[in-house]
């Protein structure tokens, strides 16, 4: 990884304990947390109109519109249309650089919303050619709309700050619609690391897995590697009360399931690191007496060490062709590029971790454990230095074992997590920019 130009050892703890007692910034400080208590109403606004207008990955354009006004309102250079929908608002400020990037995440998942909220999603769309409800499942509206406080907090400081902020709004975190490009990896082929040159990104993403008032990160990898799983079983057509006259592409297809299922349970050595093959879509025909031409098969797999990894792909080709083939049919398997390990430079992690516990107290601040979801903020982190982190969205009364977890169509997230999380954003900003800032 590449490192931080952060100042190491003795003297970066000397550093930091200045920059904590410094008057000037103690001040600067207390004006952050007074900007954000005062755009505390906008943004739960925001946050409930994007919820209740969600959009799809590479769809999001009326979230891009929404962000890219706000920018331009509060005197931002602004770059529509990155990666599709993707927004890019740079904020310069006293200096040129250092220059730090914010990243917020815009699309919407395809789930029909339970929640019984006053600002529920009854938003419809077409995914893969179904229709599907639509619902930010995910609080990817709260990553949206701390991200436009951030903005207005950070714009009305702009004299003060010694550096410049890179606002990355971006489209399709959860992965583009299949055969199309998008996500963290576009963006980053479209430059915005560029132009000015980012030296490090801050991402942030709530759950319930913590409760309000809450934060928690993870050095090293934080995130799992992640890559989509698509199956096709090509059988042949027959009668579904003549099955020896065909070849059965759905009792193949079930046969591979089952089998694959023994990897991660028998074949591969999960004390090293975990790992999930998940298959999670099964099509196949459209009559209920008659025996498809073909089934399709779709998952994801996830890993956090490169050598599993390619073994485990190898193990999945090898058994689908088998269990195919044992029942006649053929297969075609594809495991796209995916995303890598979501890893958090521990120097980075290390300087800004007493942000967060500034922001949040040190007791409600933690090293996560491993998490087997995946996040394509690594992608970024590939090019630069990177911290992400969780926040609490669980109310107070809320036990841990009742936690929602996100992709739910129950999920929703405590709106007082909102207040918080605009503050430790524009705080790490403020914060590099000054522990990187070059001396006068």
């Amino acid at each position: 990884m590449i490192g931080i130009a952060v100042r190491s050892g003795m003297a970066t703890a000397a550093w930091l304990f200045a920059l904590a007692t410094s008057a000037a910034h103690a001040d600067l400080r207390a004006q952050v947390d007074a900007a954000a208590a005062a755009v505390e109403e906008q943004v739960i606004g925001w946050r409930r109109h994007i919820h209740e207008h969600p959009e799809l990955s590479n769809r999001e354009r009326q979230t891009a519109a929404l962000v890219a006004a706000h920018l331009e309102d509060l005197g931002l250079e602004v770059t529509r249309g990155v990666a599709h929908t993707g927004v890019v608002g740079l904020l310069r400020g006293a200096k040129e650089s250092p220059v730090v990037a914010l990243r917020a995440d815009m699309d919407a998942l395809p789930v029909v919303e339970r929640t019984g909220l006053p600002y529920a999603s009854k938003v419809k769309s077409t995914y893969n050619g179904q229709e599907v409800g639509v619902m930010h499942a995910c609080g990817h509206d709260t990553h949206v709309a701390i991200l436009m406080g951030v903005a207005t907090v950070l714009s009305g400081l702009r004299e003060q700050l010694p550096g410049t902020v890179k606002f990355i709004f971006q489209p399709a975190e959860e992965g583009p619609p299949k055969g199309e490009d998008g996500g963290a990896r576009m963006m980053v082929q479209a430059g915005v690391l560029k132009n000015p040159e980012v030296s490090a990104i801050f991402g942030l993403h709530v759950s319930q897995a913590g409760p309000v008032g809450s934060a928690q990160y993870r050095p090293k990898g934080a995130m799992a590697s992640a890559q989509r799983l698509d199956i096709r079983v090509q059988g042949r057509q027959t009668h579904g009360a003549r099955p020896w006259a065909g070849v059965d592409p759905i009792a193949a297809g079930a046969s591979i399931i089952t089998a694959l299922q023994t990897i991660v349970s028998r074949q591969v050595d999960i004390t090293r690191a975990p790992a999930v093959v998940t298959i999670a879509t099964f099509h196949g025909g459209v009559r209920n007496n008659i025996i498809p031409d073909s089934a399709h098969l779709s998952g994801t797999i996830r890993t956090y060490d490169p050598e599993m990894r390619a073994q485990i792909h190898e193990r999945i080709r090898t058994i689908a062709a088998n269990a195919a083939a044992n029942m006649g049919a053929e297969v075609e398997v594809q495991i796209d590029e995916g995303v890598p390990v979501t890893y958090n430079d521990p120097q980075l992690a290390a300087a800004m971790a007493p942000t967060l516990e500034r922001v949040y107290g040190a007791d409600n601040v933690a090293i996560a454990d491993r998490i087997t979801g995946a996040e394509d903020f690594s992608v970024y982190q590939q090019e630069i230095p990177g911290f992400f982190f969780f926040i609490g969205g669980r109310p107070a009364d809320i036990p841990a074992e009742q936690a929602i977890p996100n992709h739910s169509p129950f999920f929703f997230v405590d709106e007082t997590a909102l207040l918080p999380g605009v503050r430790v954003m524009a705080s790490l900003a403020y914060d590099y920019l000054t522990m990187n800032a070059s001396a006068p």
